[in-house]
């Protein structure tokens, strides 16, 4: 019988270990494709500027005094880490600040969350088993840093019932993130574009099966509304089958153009998980005298990428740097971040 329990035992964990490898189904109409070159564009807004090494963000960063700082910043932390500092800072905290202010204004409850989870919560939201090389793990623990405030704002409502009357629940976050990135060889490394520690602003949907499309289509539109308020060109595509992660049933990228790169590059990520991740967490709501698994949606806010975008985007040939009208309030005023004269 000890035998017989452990041969169970071990059964158990490998048929569990298989189940949690199991990606979600795809939506009928995801684009085919082995790789992100089978996105298909949807539409484009704006006008890029010509392409131009010169308007790389670290180089208009320098020229303004270093508001944005890789060298201290791999100086003190490595490789992936950086300085925001000056009017840096306060360019990046008010996209910040009004991105969020947007949210609030459509519905979404601000949150702070932890900035560490356990292992429960990271295999809830699908990033374990499915991206475990790019987490970085708290030692002799069962914690992470967190990779997106996606897995902390799902996780408050692990292993619960809802009241149906509650939903859709609207939620979003600002927070630091921490990635290791350790499968971006070969994709655009340059300056602050992929890094291993950035500041995002995350929008969640917790929403009754039949309206995740709805909330999906609304949660586009805000990444969309926040680019052209700030007068960024961008494109959104339907991301293919070779390109979708494992959790998501049918997934949006919004590009903005970086003149730099002479490309447009992902900026925000827009995806339905359906019942994905309310099975795994135990999140669910009644209806009818039925428990439900309710539909979750996760999509990019905004993040520090946008902030470098508006860099290469509103640099001038004097070295100044037009700031978005919309932001201005969030700088008293400022107009623009000008060249530091030299005394």
């Amino acid at each position: 019988m000890r035998q017989l329990t452990e041969d169970v035992r071990l059964l158990q964990e490998t048929r569990d270990d298989m189940w949690a490898r199991l990606p979600n189904v795809l939506a009928e109409d995801t684009p085919p494709g082995s790789d992100d070159e089978g996105n298909v564009e949807l539409r484009r807004v704006g006008n890029p500027v010509e392409p131009d090494e010169a308007r790389a963000h670290e180089t208009v960063a320098n020229r303004l005094g270093g508001i944005f700082d890789l060298a201290r910043g791999g100086a003190v932390a490595g490789s992936g880490f950086y300085y925001w500092q000056g009017a840096g800072a306060r360019l990046a905290w008010a996209v910040f600040s009004y991105t969020q202010d947007l949210l609030v204004q459509r519905g979404f409850t601000p949150m702070l969350t932890p900035l560490m989870a356990r292992d429960h919560v990271f295999y809830g939201t699908g990033y374990l088993p499915f991206f475990a090389d790019q987490t970085y793990k708290i030692e002799g623990t069962d914690l992470s840093l967190i990779g997106t405030s996606e897995q902390t704002l799902i996780g408050y409502y692990g292993d619960t019932i809802i009241d149906a009357d509650d939903l859709p629940i609207l939620a979003t976050a600002f927070s630091p993130c921490f990635r290791t990135e350790a499968s971006a060889a070969g994709r655009t490394n340059r300056g602050g574009y992929r890094v291993h520690q950035f500041h995002k602003v995350e929008q969640i949907v917790i929403c009754a099966p039949e309206d995740s499309e709805h909330w999906l289509n609304e949660c586009q539109r805000n990444a969309e509304d926040l680019l052209s308020s700030l007068e960024l060109p961008f494109r959104t595509v339907r991301v293919g089958v070779g390109d979708l992660g494992a959790p998501a049933f049918k997934k949006y990228d919004t590009e903005t153009w970086f003149p730099s790169f002479g490309a447009y590059h992902e900026t925000h990520s827009n995806s339905n998980l359906t019942d994905f991740q309310s099975r795994r967490f135990k999140i669910r709501f009644r209806r009818d005298g039925k428990s439900v698994f309710p539909h979750t949606i996760s999509a990019t806010g905004i993040t520090d990428r946008a902030v470098l975008a508006i860099l290469e985007n509103n640099v001038q040939p004097d070295g100044s740097v037009v700031v978005p009208e919309v932001l201005r309030k969030y700088l008293g005023g400022m107009e623009r971040i000008e060249v530091p004269t030299k005394s």
